[in-house]
């Protein structure tokens, strides 16, 4: 079996040298999202099935590696990609990931209003727009790490320094 690796457009370093106001504003909201208290399993799962609609894989491996040191369990991660017929999430999960792929689609399909009513019932309004920031937020890096592709960080290489979406 061979590989096929993409090679980088840009480094991440070079990205961060080139305009270091981008990441900074990025981890900026991202730190929003911690500090709301929104519970950070959760937005993690959203972070990655943003990142596979979106096909950045470095963003999918930086959240899987993210997730796993959240203690989100590893079915759970498995199964993320097929959220609807899964039956491991949670009513709450669920809501979030719709609303997830909602926004995550917006430039096709218009957001319904059953994606919102959705969450209404298990998340109160600063928790909505808390999962709304953090949806925008990992769009944002999907955009640009994907089109930039840098390279996943697959655990043996992960640098400590980077710290993004």
């Amino acid at each position: 079996m061979s590989t096929h690796a993409s090679t980088p457009r840009i480094s991440w370093d070079a990205f961060e040298r080139s305009l270091p106001a981008a990441p900074a504003a990025l981890r900026a909201l991202g730190k929003a999202v911690d500090d709301s208290g929104l519970d950070k399993r959760l937005t993690e799962l959203i972070k990655l099935r943003v990142s596979q609609i979106n096909g950045c894989a470095y963003c999918i491996q930086y959240h899987l590696n993210q997730a796993r040191r959240q203690g989100v369990p590893d079915h759970q991660l498995d199964l993320v990609a097929a959220w609807r017929d899964a039956g491991v999430f949670t009513v709450r999960e669920c809501a979030a990931l719709a609303w997830a792929e909602a926004l995550t689609g917006m430039a096709t399909a218009h957001v319904p209003d059953s994606a919102y009513e959705a969450l209404n019932p298990v998340f109160q309004e600063a928790e909505i727009v808390a999962l709304t920031t953090a949806i925008a937020t990992i769009n944002a890096w999907n955009r640009i790490a994907g089109t930039l592709r840098f390279t996943p960080p697959i655990p043996s290489q992960t640098h400590p320094s980077r710290s993004a979406a």
